[in-house]
């Protein structure tokens, strides 16, 4: 995991987030303002994390921009952390908040399977 923190860390200032942590799951929660599902385009691919995210916004009434500085594009590729399970993977995003949530493969590698009884 350490790949994913320092991929983190190189981030611009700009960009705020929280990397968490849990036996079972990696929780990484971004701070997209002003960007909704329809605006954002996430994928979990091949050992990466890649997110592209820009926030729609038009003037009010008979306003134009002049200067702006609010602006929000983002596009990140990230790596993955090893134990995560990129097909188990989720996101939300809420009032300008991503979570994309990656749980973890059991560390030992062994499955449990359920055993039965056989009905005959």
């Amino acid at each position: 995991m350490s790949a994913l923190r320092d991929a983190l860390r190189d981030l611009s200032d700009d960009v705020f987030f929280d990397l968490l942590e849990s036996e079972d799951a990696y929780l990484l929660v971004l701070d997209v303002p002003g960007v909704s599902a329809d605006s954002l385009e996430l994928s979990v691919e091949d050992g990466r994390i890649s997110i592209d995210a820009h926030r729609e916004k038009e003037p009010e009434d008979d306003y134009r921009y002049l200067e702006e500085n609010r602006s929000l594009f983002l596009d990140v590729d990230l790596p993955m952390p090893a134990d995560a399970l990129e097909t188990e993977a989720e996101a939300t995003v809420e009032r300008g908040v991503l979570e994309l949530h990656l749980p973890k493969t059991s560390g030992d590698g062994e499955t449990t399977i359920d055993v039965v009884e056989d009905a005959d």
